[in-house]
């Protein structure tokens, strides 16, 4: 609900004098013919709408505030006068074109959150408090902002529109107003600056890219280094070899000769002492057969399978 504005000065101490108490009686007994409805007497009624202070006058002298509803009046002596809104209101504040401290111009859109808390000073203390408040912020932002350089106006939006706020605050008490708040809407730059603005980004993120990819090569380099450590090993190369072995026992058309060897042995010195063997076991059955060509030719295509 709408907070209780009424404010009554008091009637006694304010004296018109003769004529000013003749109007008020002839007011009185016009107002009370002109109650009675289709009477051609004014009405000394007067609504004052939800959301509104009625500011009444007698002889032009402020003397009381009136909440909303039906207010009675004197016909002759009172007029309510203004009728001050006092819902919360929001106020554009055109695009400022502002020097920043490191001499770069921005554009700035800016809204200002305000509401009176005082009907009074805001009727009769000020011409107009909302053109008031306008030029009151399009001053201060272009101090702040002036003292500011681009990045700090640029990452620092709520700081900024708080401090604009808190140096409008003091001179819009005076006033009877309360600031909400102060919003930044959008900050413009040039088509350079903009176009400088993105080249030093993509520069930027290209570098971060590149010690990314260093630092995954280095991680890479260190874990084939470890691999290479653990797959030297003795244990390792067996297995290896055994696999050999398994391939080569599924490859279609090989000769495998199977030779009763002892795995811990299979080294180079290892498979010296196979090739011997299958050239020994060659060479004895060619003894019976009779050395040849052919003979050569199948201890020399046996010592390649192995």
């Amino acid at each position: 609900m709408q907070p209780s504005y009424a404010q009554n000065l008091g009637t006694g101490g304010i004296e018109h004098g003769f004529y000013g108490s003749m109007m008020q009686s002839l007011g009185a007994c016009v107002g009370s013919i002109g109650m009675i409805p289709c009477c051609p007497c004014p009405n000394p009624f007067k609504n004052v709408d939800q959301g509104s202070v009625g500011l009444v006058s007698r002889f032009g002298q402020f003397y009381k505030a009136v909440d909303p509803g039906l207010v009675k009046v004197n016909v002759c002596s009172e007029t309510i006068r203004v009728v001050v809104d006092v819902k919360i209101q929001l106020t554009s504040v055109p695009r400022q074109t502002v020097q920043t401290k490191d001499n770069v111009s921005v554009d700035v859109d800016s809204v200002i959150c305000w509401h009176v808390v005082s009907p009074y000073r805001a009727a009769f203390g000020i011409n107009d408090v909302r053109w008031a408040l306008v030029e009151r912020a399009q001053t201060t932002l272009r101090q702040v902002v002036g003292g500011r350089v681009l990045q700090s106006v640029i990452s620092d939006r709520e700081g900024l529109a708080q401090e604009v706020a808190e140096i409008i605050e003091a001179t819009a008490e005076k006033w009877g107003v309360a600031i909400e708040s102060i919003l930044l809407k959008d900050i413009n730059f040039s088509i350079e600056l903009q176009q400088s603005l993105s080249s030093a980004a993509t520069q930027k993120r290209i570098g971060e890219s590149k010690v990314i990819a260093a630092r995954a090569e280095v991680d890479a380099a260190k874990l084939m280094r470890q691999a290479a450590d653990i797959l030297a090993s003795p244990a390792a190369m067996q297995i290896r070899q055994l696999e050999a072995l398994q391939a080569m026992a599924r490859t279609a058309g090989a000769k495998v000769v199977f030779v009763p060897m002892n795995l811990n042995t299979m080294g180079s010195s290892g498979m010296d002492s196979v090739a011997q063997q299958i050239a020994a076991s060659v060479h004895a059955d060619n003894a019976e057969a009779g050395p040849g060509p052919a003979t050569n030719a199948g201890l020399l295509s046996s010592m390649a399978n192995v």
